[in-house]
């Protein structure tokens, strides 16, 4: 005798279909979070790649912030090291004037103005601490308040810094010393102006001992303005040095963040194909469902 069973067929088509529906809830959430899986348990195999990307991009993540504040000291050090070799340049310009044509009207004034700047320049801060006193933050780097106050001064005087260099960690293990103090800056631009100072106040027409001073200055200023520049240049070398450490770290932060895209961000394309394929895997269940929940044995005994 021929035995009609439908409960354990409906049975094994529910559990298809709830699998069919767990599967389409799956692709919803996928395209919903745009992730492979809700957590790294999910990722199976990929959980320990993805964690140790993750790991090393945070790390590169401190380093090009670390980069970028020094890239930024850096700048600070050019913009005032240049300045101080324009005001030299200028000065030396102004007074080469004065011994040419012998008249100083306006050179006095002139002088003040310039030490004033190269004051600014040597005592200029990064926002919290002074760019040119070594290791000493709470120093001023350079002490003379005036023009006047130069006159008779030492370089130990005169200079409040001390000789120790900035360093930082560039990445790679790698470090990078860099810094450059008021005294080694201004001290040749300082004897300069000690020399002005000394000359005393210069009117519309120099004295012959005045007339003497400038031209030493001048020589002062000679000497000076090398120094000034080759501090500039090798600040330069370590900007371009930084610029290029940038570009690398912004590489490899860049193929960190694809092998942790490539691991945990879904694809939508495959997604959008799965939704559909599911979608019409879980109508046809339902169909199939819906055929034999309809069956009975009075319908066979027809």
């Amino acid at each position: 005798m021929t035995r009609i069973a439908t409960i354990p067929l409906q049975r094994t088509l529910t559990d298809a279909v709830q699998k069919a529906q767990q599967r389409l809830a799956q692709t919803q959430l996928q395209l919903n979070s745009g992730k492979k899986a809700k957590d790294l348990a999910d990722l199976g195999s990929a959980a320990v790649r993805t964690l140790s990307a993750r790991s090393a991009l945070s790390m590169q993540a401190a380093q090009s912030a670390a980069t970028t504040r020094l890239g930024t000291t850096l700048s600070l050090y050019e913009a005032n090291i240049t300045a101080i070799d324009t005001i030299a340049g200028d000065l030396r310009t102004q007074l080469m004037t004065a011994v040419g044509t012998g008249a100083t009207p306006a050179l006095g004034s002139a002088i003040e103005s310039a030490f004033s700047q190269f004051r600014s320049a040597l005592n200029a801060t990064d926002g919290s601490e002074p760019l040119f006193a070594g290791a000493q933050g709470d120093a001023i780097p350079f002490k003379p308040a005036t023009l006047a106050e130069t006159a008779g001064t030492t370089t130990q005087a005169a200079f409040g810094n001390d000789d120790v260099r900035a360093s930082a960690s560039i990445g790679g293990g790698a470090t990078l010393t860099y810094g450059v103090t008021a005294s080694e800056l201004g001290d040749g631009v300082l004897a300069a102006f000690r020399t002005l100072a000394e000359a005393g106040p210069i009117g519309a027409s120099p004295s012959a001992d005045q007339a003497a001073a400038l031209k030493t200055a001048i020589a002062q200023l000679d000497a000076a303005l090398p120094q000034v520049r080759g501090l500039n240049a090798a600040n330069g070398l370590r900007q371009a040095q930084i610029e290029t450490l940038g570009a690398r770290a912004a590489d490899r932060a860049a193929l960190l963040e694809k092998i942790v895209s490539d691991n945990e961000d879904a694809d939508y394309g495959q997604i959008s194909m799965d939704l559909m394929q599911r979608k019409t895997m879980l109508e046809a269940s339902y169909s199939v469902f819906g055929k034999v929940a309809g069956l009975s044995l009075v319908a066979y005994l027809r």
